[in-house]
């Protein structure tokens, strides 16, 4: 049985493995012309960051599926086990219901509760067996599926087929984390700075609403405070502003690559307006349906993290001038539609750091979206980079920007505390851990629920499991570590606590070879 290194700090080192079976190392392509120097051979990290999924709710049972639904998964010989849910789990759980495998007829389901308090009372005080009085949701009406105890259930490769294949040929960490408990907004913010403190509650038109004190928490005397729900940025039109937005202050990554002068750009779905509204801003109209024929909207405000911050917000969702300005600064401020992606890796115009979030509908959101959507937009993209001059020096990190509250048995270890007494019940009311909080903040209690974590590339061990304990953050580390010679956000950023993506690569033996998948089953083209 694999050792835990849940509690453990320490950077795990890269190892020197033989990739893909290949038999002997091969040597990194040249830096190319014009390229940012970097200290590793990555030159390009895509990182694809999904919606509201556990590492129980996806892998549960990996690397072993039920196949009873026609579409069999088998795991490669010698496939590592993960710190999945054991037989004495599946059957004898301590929570009021047992898990129950889902398949694709059960693709589209309840959206689960996945507040910061309500996620603190699920965990127990570390026993992990409150999640169906606490985040559990089965109210939902068809086309949505329902069950009781739904909370609780999970996927297994008969249904998330191209994550198992992905897992089967490239990396995955099983240990790794929420950087604090709660929904999407702390989730992406941490993504891109760590933080989630700094944030004022504005009204629409800019004043300082003191009257709301949910939007931003624990507020000092300037109402500054911090972020543990899911309200839209300030700094964008297609927000809705009849209620309290936030904008943070402090940097993000985005202000660190511009000032070493590091290409970088955030795409998401739905960003290009549809329509322009009498008083001049933007109308973000686009919808898609997912596979129950539901129509939701593409854009997502509360998704988009740069949108938060005065220096990375592009408020009116205004399009790059040329091809040329992505990853550069200019009218479109970094913050571009997702068809700007596909159309700069075509031409030869890849920004060094891309941050991309699908549509609704593709993001994997339970109530919305759902594996066999999101299976979709995964494998159309990474088959698109692989396909790409790029692959051979780009790694793609997936990872999701919360739990939705779905069941995971992993207690995450408590790095950093909280004790507010209005929103933490970790450990009783009030109590999130026993330590100083990060910075002196509260409201950031952290390690929150277990997320799933892959690295896709060249340079990723194979068919391998990682047990270095990381968060969210670590992407962001990883970036600071590639480009900015370690240079770290401050002012309590998470990105000082963060484990080493490492432990997913080797520099030594990369395997240049891709891994095609059909987007619609997920199984491996070729």
């Amino acid at each position: 049985m694999r050792k835990s290194v849940r509690n453990a700090l320490v950077l795990a080192a890269a190892g020197t493995v033989a990739i893909g079976g290949a038999a002997a190392a091969v040597a990194a392509p040249s830096i190319p012309q014009g390229s940012q120097p970097t200290a590793t051979p990555i030159r390009h990290v895509v990182v694809i960051f999904q919606e509201n999924v556990s590492f129980d709710h996806y892998f549960a049972t990996y690397p072993k599926a039920a196949n009873t639904d026609g579409q069999p998964f088998h795991a490669r010989p010698g496939t590592p086990s993960v710190n999945g849910l054991t037989p004495a789990l599946l059957t004898s759980n301590p929570n009021t219901a047992q898990p129950k495998r889902l398949g694709p007829a059960q693709a589209v389901t309840c959206d689960q509760g996945h507040g910061y308090t309500p996620e603190q009372k699920a965990f127990d005080g570390g026993l992990m067996d409150a999640f169906v009085q606490n985040t559990n949701n089965e109210s939902c009406s068809p086309p949505l599926f329902s069950t009781p105890g739904l909370v609780m259930d999970y996927y297994d490769g008969n249904t998330v087929t191209g994550l198992w294949n992905y897992a089967q040929r490239f990396a995955m960490n099983d240990n790794s984390y929420n950087t604090v408990f709660g929904p999407s907004t702390p989730g992406a913010l941490n993504l891109v700075s760590g933080q989630t403190y700094g944030a004022v509650p504005l009204n629409a038109d800019g004043t300082i609403n003191t009257a709301d004190t949910t939007a931003v928490v624990h507020q000092n005397a300037q109402h500054v405070g911090t972020v543990i729900g899911d309200p839209d940025p300030f700094l964008d039109d297609c927000s809705n502003h009849s209620r309290t937005t936030v904008q943070l202050s402090g940097p993000n990554v985005g202000d660190l690559l511009n000032a070493h002068n590091v290409s970088w750009g955030w795409f998401e779905g739905g960003f290009a307006p549809t329509s322009v509204a009498a008083a001049g801003t933007a109308v973000c109209g686009s919808q898609h349906k997912a596979i129950d024929g539901v129509a939701t909207s593409d854009y997502i405000p509360h998704h988009n993290p740069f949108a938060y911050y005065k220096s990375t917000a592009n408020v009116h969702h205004v399009a790059p001038a040329t091809v040329a300005e992505i990853g550069h600064n200019g009218p479109a401020n970094h913050n571009y539609d997702l068809s700007w992606f596909g159309t700069t890796l075509d031409k030869g115009n890849l920004p060094a750091v891309s941050f991309l979030k699908a549509s609704g509908y593709q993001d994997g959101h339970a109530g919305y979206s759902d594996p066999i959507d999101e299976q979709n937009f995964l494998a159309s993209t990474i088959n698109s980079i692989e396909h790409s001059k790029y692959w051979h020096d780009t790694a793609v990190v997936i990872n999701y920007d919360d739990s939705d509250g779905w069941y995971d048995h992993a207690m995450s270890p408590i790095l950093n505390s909280s004790a507010d007494a209005t929103n933490d019940a970790l450990n009783g009311a009030g109590v999130c851990g026993h330590g100083t909080p990060l910075g002196g903040l509260q409201d950031r209690c952290g390690y929150g629920p277990r997320l799933p974590m892959m690295v896709i590339s060249p340079y990723a061990k194979s068919n391998f499991v990682d047990g270095t304990l990381t968060d969210q953050s670590s992407i962001l580390r990883f970036i600071e570590d590639n480009w900015l010679g370690g240079q770290r956000i401050g002012g309590g950023s998470f990105d000082a606590l963060a484990g080493s993506l490492d432990g997913m690569l080797s520099w030594s033996h990369p395997d240049f070879q891709p891994l095609f998948l059909n987007p619609a089953t997920g199984e491996p083209t070729g």
